[in-house]
């Protein structure tokens, strides 16, 4: 069974109709999709094996003729330009109320108690909200937009803080770094360069799930003995996991573009293209976080 976290589960296409996957979309006259061992696929003798979307009304016409699945601009389909404009309008909210956090929410030292609240408990709804998209059967606008306001009071308030008390000039290096992963991996991704399958999702949510128990157990030790709990987030190993970070953070972009390209090669709905944007917002929080996190200790070793 997929896991629907929405850091682990990348948000796959339209859960009524199948998954995606990470095989490459079927040629004419080609061999069929493998579906031995992919808990995804439908039994081979389906007519509907090779893609998940072959439900849906808009891609039938393309399936009568045996035809490699295309993205015309039929009314319902979900196009790269529907992903781009859902994305830039997550973003363009999470960026608002970060900015308004940071000049509204003082960090002078008789109110960063305060607006440091402020932001733990914006991340914390923000982490609500986006569970209950993830365990939701379709995308909610609405849903979607209010975790990346409340993630951007958070992230408003975190950078303010590192920006201004531990690294003057670290939101934007964060952002540059976010910036330069995102258009090296999709360069990478675009060039061939970078494979996405079944072997390379498996390494990726391994990973993932070593490097997030790594870091909760280290949350824990910090709590409850004190100090950097076991030094994974601080000094030299500190600056290992936050590459390790990085590097998955960049992994995660790869398996986003993996499926979006997916979704709209097979005909997803075009609502699906809010769980696009919500999936990509995911993890570029998660890089820039992680960029944040590397800047403050590189320049606290100093």
């Amino acid at each position: 069974m997929r896991s629907r976290n929405p850091v682990f589960s990348r948000r796959g296409f339209s859960r009524d109709n199948g998954y995606a996957g990470f095989n490459t979309a079927p040629q004419a006259g080609g061999p069929a999709v493998a579906t031995q061992g992919n808990p995804y696929a439908q039994p081979s003798g389906d007519q509907y094996a090779q893609n998940p979307y072959a439900q849906n009304p808009y891609a039938q016409q393309d399936l009568q003729y045996g035809a490699p699945p295309q993205a015309p601009a039929t009314t319902g389909r979900m196009t790269i330009d529907d992903v781009v404009l859902r994305t830039a309008s997550t973003l363009g909210v999470l960026i608002l109320t970060a900015a308004l956090s940071w000049a509204l929410l003082p960090i002078d030292d008789a109110n960063i108690s305060r607006s440091y609240g402020i932001g733990i408990g914006a991340a914390l709804i923000g982490m609500v909200l986006a569970f209950v998209q993830s365990f939701k059967r379709k995308a909610s606008p609405a849903l979607i937009l209010t975790y990346a306001a409340f993630e951007g009071v958070f992230l408003g308030v975190v950078s303010n803080i590192v920006d201004n008390r531990i690294a003057d000039g670290a939101a934007m290096q964060a952002v540059i770094g976010t910036m330069a992963v995102f258009t090296g991996v999709l360069i990478a991704y675009k060039a061939g360069w970078i494979r996405v399958n079944r072997r390379f999702y498996g390494f990726v949510m391994a990973a993932a799930l070593g490097f997030i128990l790594l870091m909760t157990v280290n949350l824990l030790f910090a709590v409850f003995g004190g100090g950097d709990g076991l030094g994974f987030r601080s000094g030299p190993l500190g600056i290992v996991f936050g590459v390790i970070g990085i590097i998955l953070g960049a992994c995660f972009l790869a398996l986003d573009f993996k499926q979006v390209e997916d979704g709209v090669a097979y005909g997803a709905p075009r609502e699906e293209a809010w769980l696009a944007a919500f999936g990509l917002t995911l993890t570029l929080v998660w890089i820039y976080l992680e960029f944040l996190r590397l800047i403050s200790i590189l320049n606290s070793s100093d």
